[in-house]
């Protein structure tokens, strides 16, 4: 107890003006000296982590991003494969597409088939009007306007007829209303041929040069 009070008395005689920090006892010095440099150590240790903390989240952010980079690269190295017999499929479907429309030289003759289809199927034509064409991104549409009477099932085999020629022909906005009472139907309808446009969007002369008609 009386070392105690000794203690305190000592330090209260101490004079705290850093100016007369020589005349402090050196246990205090000791004490003072050791706070200093761990306040100093901390601060710099402090300072020092925080810059490699940000440089470990950069990192960090770096390496998701190439591991997601990396993870889109394989997976398409991994189809790369599939996604060339796609290409090949494509292009080869195109190229018999292109093959089937006929060139501004063989839509009369065309023309003249749809309605030949339509005559040796049976029907009577009251009506084959060509419209203007449509001109399409990459091709343009032939409408024909038409109309003609017949049994059904000569309606039906002109339809069939059309699908089995050389080149592409569709029907649409078909429209069937019974005759008289003789059973004969009359269709309205517009057929569609097409080709590839006079600005050949979709293939070069080359290619247009070597295209024949489809047996």
């Amino acid at each position: 107890m009386k070392q105690r009070m000794e203690v305190r008395m000592n330090l209260s005689e101490i004079n705290w003006d850093v100016n007369a920090a020589g005349t402090w006892p050196l246990p205090v010095k000791a004490a003072i000296i050791l706070v200093i440099c761990a306040v100093v150590m901390g601060a710099g240790i402090y300072l020092v982590t925080l810059d490699q903390l940000a440089e470990l989240d950069a990192a960090e952010q770096k390496e998701r991003e190439l591991k997601l980079a990396f993870e889109t690269k394989q997976k398409k190295a991994v189809n790369l494969q599939d996604y060339h017999d796609q290409l090949v499929q494509i292009e080869a479907s195109l190229d018999e597409m292109i093959r089937q429309m006929p060139t501004e030289e063989e839509v009369a003759s065309l023309l003249v088939d749809i309605s030949q289809t339509g005559l040796a199927s049976g029907l009577e034509f009251k009506l084959f009007k060509p419209a203007a064409p449509v001109v399409k991104e990459f091709y343009s549409e032939l409408p024909i306007s038409i109309q003609v009477t017949g049994k059904y099932e000569e309606l039906g085999l002109f339809v069939s007829g059309l699908a089995s020629l050389p080149r592409i022909v569709t029907v649409h906005d078909v429209n069937m209303v019974p005759e008289g009472k003789s059973g004969a139907m009359l269709m309205n309808a517009t057929v569609k041929t097409y080709n590839e446009g006079s600005d050949g969007a979709t293939g070069s002369t080359g290619t247009r040069k070597k295209r024949g008609r489809k047996s």
